[in-house]
């Protein structure tokens, strides 16, 4: 414990009864007396406020200006940061020279600089990777900021009563805010599949504003539990397990975050790490998906369960990445890598639980429709 990070919510946390756990280096909420399941419906049905101040916050500048940073960026990346307007973000990945995924991560556009928010088990890798990787560039990781997320159906009603100009905002839009909490860093985005927004501040003012947000009768606070089944029903993956250097973005069922500027015959194709792989991946497929697979009965299939292709017999042809309970879709629900020959929609395979293979059907992702304001 004395080795853990601590959040400027965590005597809140405690306050509230959470049950406190390790994740990434820092002591974090799991569960509210509420419980995971509760948590989650909750989230689903109103709004839910999550603690993610061990996310790493950086902003990026050079004497160019934005379009300098997002020049030097797309280096990294296979992304278009060029195009990315103003006041908007994108998802991206950070890739390595064998097309393997380092992190993903949101990059914004605040007119002069940008911003971007990295996973908290690879912040320092990250932050380390642009400051060798970023010539000119300006790597500034954020201190004394901590950033929350409020997602749900009533989370624009919510905070809308404390800052208005959010109400307009669409999703993947940001933006810079004065409130009573000091000044507001908000993109309407999130990792639950809902609509929703996080809303990064001063630590001074995180309470406050946490406690504000509590008292309105929509909103409840969610631990990792309710968190990581909302990300699994809305088909996201997780770092470190459904993406990671063993995996490219065409493998990952990623490609829709590469823009075609970027793929072969576009403006600016190539030139990030891995291309050769991943421009010939998206040209001519790649060897193995992501899936989202449903489970027959009631019992889940788990992180690291074997995938067959038949019910007896054979060595495995995949695995599970995540996998769990959906309480929405009151089922079980998991996400794997199989080979592209087995990842049709509809495509019976078998995994193995506790020594029995049991039915698991390929299915579309996500598992339950998305809820973003476009």
């Amino acid at each position: 414990m004395a080795d853990l990070h601590m959040t400027p919510l965590n005597a809140m946390h405690r306050e509230l009864g959470a049950r406190m756990v390790p994740f990434a280096g820092y002591d974090m909420p799991v569960q509210y007396p509420m419980g995971v399941m509760k948590e989650h419906l909750h989230c689903r049905a109103r709004a839910g406020l999550f603690d993610v101040s061990h996310m790493g916050q950086v902003i990026l500048r050079a004497p160019g200006g934005y379009a300098a940073v997002a020049a030097a960026m797309e280096r990294l990346v296979p992304v278009d940061l060029l195009g990315l307007a103003e006041g908007r973000q994108r998802y991206g990945v950070f890739t390595d020279e064998a097309g393997g995924i380092l992190d993903d991560l949101m990059i914004a556009n605040r007119g002069d600089h940008m911003f971007v928010v990295v996973n908290a088990a690879c912040k320092a890798d990250d932050i380390a990777h642009m400051r060798a990787g970023l010539s000119g560039v300006e790597v500034e990781a954020i201190t004394g900021r901590a950033l929350l997320a409020l997602q749900g159906p009533a989370a624009e009603g919510v905070l809308a009563a404390l800052v208005p100009e959010v109400a307009a905002m669409r999703f993947m839009d940001v933006g810079v805010f004065d409130s009573a909490f000091g000044e507001l860093w908000i993109s309407r985005s999130g990792y639950t599949g809902e609509d929703g927004y996080e809303i990064s501040m001063t630590e001074g003012q995180t309470e406050a504003l946490a406690r504000t947000l509590l008292a309105h009768e929509d909103v409840a606070p969610i631990g990792l539990g309710a968190r990581d089944s909302l990300r699994l029903e809305a088909g996201l993956c997780l770092y470190g397990h459904d993406i990671d250097t063993t995996t490219t973005p065409v493998e990952a069922s990623l490609t829709w975050a590469i823009q075609k500027v970027r793929r072969a015959g576009g403006a600016r194709a190539g030139g990030f790490p891995g291309a050769d792989r991943i421009l010939a991946e998206l040209a001519h497929g790649a060897p193995r998906a992501r899936v989202g697979l449903r489970p027959e009965g009631r019992a889940p299939m788990r992180e690291g369960t074997p995938l067959f292709a038949a019910a007896e017999g054979g060595n495995p042809v995949g695995h599970i990445t995540s996998g769990g309970f959906g309480p929405t879709i009151e089922a079980p629900m998991s996400m794997g890598y199989v080979p592209a020959a087995l990842s049709q929609q509809g495509t019976t395979l078998y995994g193995e639980v506790r020594g029995k293979r049991l039915a698991t059907t390929v299915t579309a992702l996500p598992f339950t429709p998305v809820r973003f304001k476009r």
